[in-house]
């Protein structure tokens, strides 16, 4: 199996905290890997480490051939990732955020980008600022993004909240569509993993890391 995530000793705290994270070391291959831990435990924080968004105190990020300390800007194109509390992008409609999408991923899919339109619903809402769009819908935007943008490595943060039941049903599906694929890696933050998931396919904080990860 070939990495396309590697970390090496990372550590991190928050100001006046205890480490979340001392001497984090992972590896990560393709498909979908689950992020799972109870509020608190560092989940959304870790994904921020991975995509370089958030430093580390200390240790080293390698994503798809990239160091992030020698070449930050070549280590993010590799990772797609979003704050799903983000609102750096308000000011936009729906569309003229997805529409954006190509100037940043090459890789991004168009076919896939309509289906995900389709299959969350997003039709309608899509002429909407973004600030305008109920925290689902946003979701729902994050999601359709990160889905068909063809990144290297995809990091996903708490997917399924506030969404409606026939979004997450079609969510979960997208997520199984990717589970096995040979030649990209997911990472997915939620409370537990979907039922049937591999057990090394997923890592709970707090406990010791699954084989592959």
């Amino acid at each position: 199996m070939t990495d396309l995530l590697r970390a090496d000793g990372l550590r991190f705290a928050w100001p006046g905290a205890l480490p979340l994270f001392d001497g984090i070391s992972l590896s990560l291959g393709p498909g979908l890997t689950w992020l799972t831990g109870e509020d608190g435990s560092g989940k959304s924080t870790l994904l921020s480490l991975l995509a370089g968004a958030q430093a580390p105190q200390s240790g080293r990020l390698w994503a798809n051939g990239h160091w992030l300390h020698e070449d930050p800007a070549a280590y993010r194109r590799q990772v797609f990732w979003i704050d799903p509390q983000t609102d750096a992008h308000d000011a936009l409609p729906a569309a003229g955020y997805l529409e954006g999408l190509a100037a940043h991923w090459p890789r991004l899919s168009e076919a896939a980008l309509a289906d995900l339109v389709d299959g969350f619903g997003l039709a309608e809402h899509l002429h909407k600022p973004l600030y305008m769009l109920s925290t689902g819908s946003r979701r729902k935007v994050w999601l359709t993004a990160a889905l068909a943008a063809g990144a290297p490595l995809t990091l996903i943060d708490q997917p399924f909240a506030a969404l409606d039941a026939p979004s997450a049903r079609f969510l979960a599906d997208c997520l199984a569509d990717v589970a096995d694929h040979p030649s990209r890696a997911w990472v997915v933050a939620d409370h537990e993993a979907l039922p049937g998931t591999p057990g090394g396919r997923v890592w709970a904080l707090g406990r010791q890391p699954g084989p592959g990860f």
